[in-house]
């Protein structure tokens, strides 16, 4: 293998640094099945990989990308031959081992999900990191009662960002016709809409933290942002009701106490896409590949390696709607 183009993140004296450089194999990490890599994307986690003490990345130097999708050029495991397509999300890609953003990867055959039909890669990336968090959401409110016959109300926050961008037109095209859609700008209220929500709340809208219980307003929630916008919500769910939880755009600290919890026996969904068990992964992309299958209406920009930096710096200032992926 000639060298290729990846990102490298670095250590600078006191600074983390990063750009496109040439690289050889010798530079990827171990593992038994070598990728040429089609597409990437950038989740909020590539951010926080790329920023000082953004607890992403465990050593330097480093090529982030938790996502890629790619042909096999090279497999030691008989699950994978060459030519074949693939994805990988997760587990220690992009923080302890050299991820997507190169036009190679060599990763464990542990991590590799066969791409299945119905995605061409590019549709795989679309989804992505986000798209397999948003599905694990679904199926996680879905386990516990959320069903579109009842026309539930719920709730999809930070929905134009990657997770909940994904989520709300999932939610559509599942049949649910009462998702609300909680906005942080004026701009983002016709997006929404777009993707499916049915209406538009800002978070003034949720009033504050006051009581252990308010008003019951949603049945289901699908958090991505955590912090207050979370610890405000869960004394608004409905008797019975869940909210899942996948985010800390909005913090990491949860404000609460146990009488939503023990007076209207409410839910708190964790939800975990990297340590995933691998055998569980084949059937949650399939459903994205058929039933769920939103890739060709997603909103989504394309780029280059290059063009990596200008998308890291829009999702770090609260800039960027949707997906952006990126052509390796």
């Amino acid at each position: 293998m000639d060298s290729f183009k990846a990102i490298v993140v670095k250590e600078q004296g006191e600074e983390v640094v990063y750009g496109v450089e040439q690289v050889g194999e010798a530079q990827l990490s171990e593992g038994n099945v070598t990728i040429k890599v089609a597409y990437s994307s950038i989740n909020y986690k590539d951010m926080l990989a790329v920023q000082k003490k953004g607890g992403v990345i465990r050593n330097y130097p480093m090529i982030p990308g938790i996502d890629l999708s790619g042909t096999v050029v090279e497999s030691e495991d008989s699950r994978f031959q060459k030519g074949q397509e693939v994805i990988v999300t997760g587990f220690e890609m992009g923080m302890s081992h050299t991820g997507g953003f190169a036009e190679y990867a060599r990763v464990p055959a542990d991590w590799v999900v066969a791409l299945p039909e119905g995605l061409s890669l590019r549709d795989a990336m679309v989804f992505g990191t986000a798209g397999f968090t948003a599905a694990l959401s679904i199926l996680a409110l879905e386990k516990n009662g959320m069903d579109p016959e009842q026309n539930p109300r719920i709730l999809v926050t930070g929905s134009t960002g990657g997770v909940g961008s994904i989520a709300v037109q999932m939610l559509d095209k599942i049949g649910y016709r009462n998702i609300t859609a909680l906005v942080r700008k004026d701009h983002q209220v016709d997006v929404s809409k777009t993707l499916g929500a049915h209406s538009v709340i800002f978070p003034d809208d949720l009033g504050e933290l006051k009581k252990p219980l308010n008003k019951e307003k949603f049945d289901y929630v699908l958090d991505t942002v955590g912090g207050d916008v979370t610890s405000v919500l869960i004394p608004q769910l409905s008797y019975g009701g869940s909210i899942s939880t996948c985010g800390m755009a909005a913090g990491i600290e949860l404000k609460a106490t146990v009488l939503p919890f023990i007076l209207r026996g409410v839910n708190l969904l964790g939800i975990d896409s990297v340590n995933v068990p691998i055998d569980k992964r084949p059937a949650i992309w399939e459903k994205m590949a058929k039933d769920w299958n939103i890739a060709g209406t997603t909103l989504v920009d394309e780029i280059s390696l290059e063009e990596v930096p200008g998308t890291i710096e829009a999702i770090k200032n609260g800039q960027h709607l949707g997906r952006t992926i990126i052509k390796c």
